[in-house]
């Protein structure tokens, strides 16, 4: 799942949600660094994320990607499930969407504790232009979709382009939903039970 899903399924509380983001992209020796409570956070991040890839559903999504992205078909169908948990939040949170990501955004800038310089300046951006809000319309899918396409592009030191996989989505809309539907009450129960431990 992508960032929406992740601070959605995170414990309600800053720390929890910052691990669950900080989990893409604090990596290695630097994750020990961050305290207990960002590392449950992670840890969430890391339970949602092997429950996802390992889930039926989530495999009949990518096998309707095109063979031509088959490579990031699950970093599409992550980005596609959070536009459908945008588009009906309402089914999964009794908090508008637009005060979720309000009040995320909030808590992050407002977070005293310590986290690395380079997320702050991460967070300024998912806030500043609304990345979580945006995931509702599928001009923000596309937004997103350049955003990874530019990042995987410097990663790989070689141009990639994941925007024309928006034609994925459309051209799947319908089926695809319908996964997100199937799968996510089960992640949402998974999630729950893991919470409880």
């Amino acid at each position: 799942m992508n960032w929406l899903a992740h601070l959605l399924l995170s414990e309600p509380n800053v720390e929890s949600r910052l691990g669950n983001l900080l989990a893409d992209i604090v990596k290695g020796a630097a994750r020990q660094e961050l305290n207990s409570y960002i590392q449950r956070g992670i840890a969430c991040h890391l339970v949602i994320d092997r429950f996802t890839d390992s889930h039926i559903v989530v495999q009949r999504s990518k096998q309707r990607i095109d063979s031509s992205y088959r490579r990031f078909s699950g970093v599409l169908v992550d980005i596609f499930y959070d536009h459908f948990l945008a588009k009906n939040w309402s089914e999964y949170c009794n908090v508008s969407l637009d005060d979720f990501t309000a009040e995320i955004y909030s808590s992050f800038r407002a977070y005293p504790g310590q986290i690395p310089i380079m997320v702050r300046e991460v967070i300024s951006r998912v806030a500043a232009e609304d990345w979580l809000g945006s995931y509702r319309h599928v001009s923000g899918v596309e937004i997103a979709l350049l955003r990874i396409s530019k990042r995987l592009s410097r990663r790989c030191n070689r141009h990639l382009s994941l925007t024309p996989a928006i034609n994925e989505l459309i051209t799947h809309y319908d089926a695809l939903e319908s996964d997100f539907q199937e799968f996510f009450p089960q992640l949402l129960s998974h999630v729950q039970n893991w919470c409880i431990t």
